[in-house]
């Protein structure tokens, strides 16, 4: 007797495995909690198998059978997934579901132009965006939950691939009336004599750290945010300089009050912005698709969303 369940099904019990909740799983996969509810009901009296403990206070866990049935399920996707590409390739087709990272501190920057220029461009490809930290995107581009991320060459370890496309070289960002506002560039010894907000995510908060470091000055952080808007927000209303590296188009703050951006000197290392992913994705006709439009539409000439500066820019890599 054929089986009747689906890749959908299947699709939503590994999300719902993973998360250990039908409202996250469901907010993972775009859908409803009742669609994956019944997704879950109908595999379980499919096999005649209960897939999941069910704990009012503690959300769902997976049965011992359940863990069993999830790791042969994530093969059966990869399996599907490696038919749509094969299917892509007899083809010549771009289409099909594509997973991708960014970083989450110019997330809100560069990608949405960047996925609006790509779906226009492929409108078969079923595009679904994650914003993360570093670590975060090390780890879903390893389990796969990923196919391909945008972000920093910032400690990428050597089990993953990395693309780059442009070179962004960091610079403070200013109240428009601090006391080094009217600087044409400054260095970290000028700055750690003021408070500083620092954007504390996880490898990128070492990094700016480090130019302070390399001089054997301390900086006086006054302030910690994990969210950059939050941190150009503070810094615009006086509360310490901030460091980043990704300028927007505008110069105002999200509330609206004006920032300066100040070129950086000293010992301080310039990131490249690039496409990070895992060894074999480039065997994706739809993740190739991605990588050479993210090459045509993020140059040192221009960005989405950023500006860059085009002058004096090499680009040796």
């Amino acid at each position: 007797m054929p089986l009747r369940i689906t890749l959908r099904q299947l699709e939503y019990f590994v999300a719902v495995g993973e998360c250990g909740s039908i409202a996250l799983a469901a907010e993972k996969v775009n859908v409803s909690s009742p669609s994956i509810s019944s997704a879950i009901s109908q595999l379980e009296a499919e096999f005649g198998l209960q897939l999941f403990i069910r704990r009012h206070a503690h959300g769902l866990s997976l049965t011992q059978g359940g863990a069993r049935f999830m790791d042969l399920a994530r093969e059966v996707l990869e399996k599907a997934g490696a038919l749509n590409d094969l299917a892509n390739d007899i083809t010549g087709k771009v289409r099909g579901p594509l997973n991708i990272g960014c970083l989450v501190s110019f997330a809100q920057i560069v990608l949405p132009q960047l996925r609006r220029s790509f779906v226009d461009t492929y409108p078969e490809v079923e595009f679904h965006q994650f914003e993360r930290d570093q670590q975060e995107l090390f780890d879903a581009l390893r389990s796969a939950k990923l196919d391909i991320a945008l972000t920093y060459d910032l400690n990428v370890p050597p089990d993953l691939d990395f693309v780059p496309l442009i070179g962004l070289p960091p610079f403070a960002l200013l109240h428009e009336t601090h006391e080094l506002a009217h600087l044409e560039a400054v260095s970290p010894a000028e700055l750690s004599d003021y408070p500083m907000v620092l954007l504390d995510l996880p490898m990128s908060s070492d990094y700016f750290l480090s130019f302070f470091t390399a001089l054997g000055i301390t900086p006086m952080i006054a302030e910690r945010t994990r969210d950059i808007a939050v941190m150009r927000s503070m810094v615009a209303n006086g509360f310490g300089y901030g460091l980043a590296n990704v300028r927007p188009i505008t110069e105002l703050a999200p509330d609206g009050r004006r920032l300066r951006f100040i070129p950086l000197t000293g010992p301080v290392r310039t990131l490249k912005l690039g496409l990070m992913m895992s060894e074999g994705a480039q065997n994706s006709r739809t993740v190739r698709a991605f990588i050479d439009h993210a090459r045509a539409e993020i140059t040192p000439l221009r960005a989405p969303g950023l500006q860059v500066q085009a002058k004096g820019v090499r680009r040796d890599f």
